[in-house]
């Protein structure tokens, strides 16, 4: 598939070069590489050492959008020491020949596949002894892929609380809160079933902050929140009287004690487990900065850490680019400011789009009412694993042109925006990132190329 920002000039082709470079930065094989290496008996990850030759069997289990390539990777390190692996992915694996079991599942909604998958998982986990080593490989979309509905929950009424959750804007810090106390696996608990074999949990990021509580729902790590937590989270966004009395039952069980809460900070089950992020947003950012800095501009952070509504945040950014308009003139050379971190979207039209999409639609709007007239500039939004919503987008960006392409075939962006419909937009003026799924994901990545015009 062509994508439209290849082939243009000036800044779409600076843009481009800026986020591939910081895509292949968090690529899942480089990463695991980079950070285990073995000799002989020993297998250092990130400068810490495991002993092999005291070991007698070797797991793995890998899930999440980047799990093929993490547990393969890892596979090739461990090498005759492996014993046995599972990935659980997204989408079909090639034909080429694998170390692991993979189990595909469903993705962001999750689906009796996953539940196959999370108790093929617990299998595992339970098989391994006191003097076997787990490594466990996590990333993005891990949540969804690893599903196993606690008891007295079908995965119906997990499924359709998840879909309300995301309708409604709720952070994936909220969504995990509901995922764990709802979950028979996540919340420390595989690390549980593993006990008392020692546990090594590989992660690639994908969560502001970089919890461990929080990526994948926190399966081999404690946990902070609480049942009256997750309570809290329905109530906020008004859906605890339109949740399932199964739903609601559990976890007022669960406020009342009945019903045994996630596992805690200092739990016996953590007593031989490790874990360590080997790529997340500011690897990805860093990446882009020094690209940046090779083509000419002056990179800065601005943050790994945005977050909230999508429009908000655009008006923010925008704001910020209209008083950067304001000294243009003595800009010594272009400017790249760089962004990270995971926006939402409180759907209410009845069109299709994602985070990043419609935060370069709104960025659009704001800009159009903003004195930017001494400024060329480029607003660029993406999600790393390439999927920005329930499209086939990664992402969009926009510029001057856009907003002249725009009014040429009679597109009022407003109007896309109030209906939701920032996909819908950018098809017709030709600025969708297309990239297919990336096989990684540390949430979105945002560059903004300024100068004088």
């Amino acid at each position: 598939m062509i994508d439209p920002v290849r082939g243009k000039g000036g800044f779409p082709v600076d843009a481009e070069a800026i986020w591939r470079a910081a895509l292949a930065a968090v690529d899942p094989w480089t990463l695991v590489r980079a950070s285990v290496e073995r000799q002989g008996d020993v297998v250092r990850v990130m400068g810490r050492e495991f002993d092999l030759a005291a070991t007698e069997n070797v797991f793995i289990i890998s899930f999440g959008k980047a799990a093929s390539a993490m547990g393969e990777a890892l596979a090739t390190v461990l090498d005759e020491r492996l014993t046995s692996g599972l990935a659980i992915v997204p989408w079909p694996v090639g034909k080429e020949p694998t170390r692991l079991e993979h189990i595909e599942a469903a993705h962001p909604i999750p689906d009796a596949r996953s539940v196959e998958a999370s108790r093929r998982a617990l299998e595992i986990a339970a098989a391994a002894g006191e003097k076997d080593l787990l490594f466990v490989c996590i990333s993005g979309g891990g949540s969804a892929l690893l599903t196993l509905p606690a008891d007295g929950i079908t995965l119906e009424k997990k499924r359709r609380l998840t879909e309300d959750l995301l309708r409604a804007g709720a952070t994936i810090q909220e969504l995990n809160v509901i995922r764990k106390h709802l979950s028979g696996i996540k919340g420390g608990q595989l690390a549980r079933a593993a006990f008392p074999a020692a546990v090594v949990t590989l992660v690639i990021s994908d969560v502001v902050g970089d919890d461990l509580g929080t990526i994948a729902s926190g399966p081999t790590y404690w946990d902070a929140s609480t049942f009256a937590d997750a309570r809290a989270i329905l109530e906020c966004y008004e859906l605890w009287d339109s949740a399932s009395a199964m739903v609601r039952a559990r976890i007022e069980d669960g406020e009342r004690g009945r019903v045994p809460e996630t596992l805690k900070e200092g739990d016996p089950a953590f007593a031989r487990t490790s874990a360590f992020i080997i790529g997340d947003n500011m690897t990805a950012l860093r990446a882009a900065k020094h690209e940046a800095e090779k083509r000419g501009f002056e990179p800065i952070f601005l943050s790994s850490s945005d977050s909230g509504e999508a429009r908000r945040t655009a008006a923010g950014y925008a704001a910020f680019l209209s008083e950067l308009a304001c000294s243009a003139s003595t800009l010594p050379r272009p400017l790249c400011l760089l962004a990270g971190g995971e926006l939402t979207v409180a759907v209410k039209g009845r069109g299709r789009g994602g985070r990043n999409m419609e935060f370069v639609l709104a960025s659009i709007v704001d800009m159009e009412k903003a004195d930017v007239s001494g400024l060329d500039w480029l607003i660029l939004s993406l999600g790393t694993d390439g999927i920005d919503g329930p499209t086939d987008a990664a992402g969009a960006w926009a510029d001057p042109r856009t907003i002249k392409s725009a009014h040429a075939l009679g597109l009022a962006a407003a109007e896309y925006l109030d209906d939701n419909d920032s996909y819908g937009f950018f098809k017709q003026t030709g600025n969708l990132i297309m990239t297919g799924p990336t096989g990684t994901n540390v949430m979105d990545l945002r560059v903004f190329l300024l100068r004088a015009a």
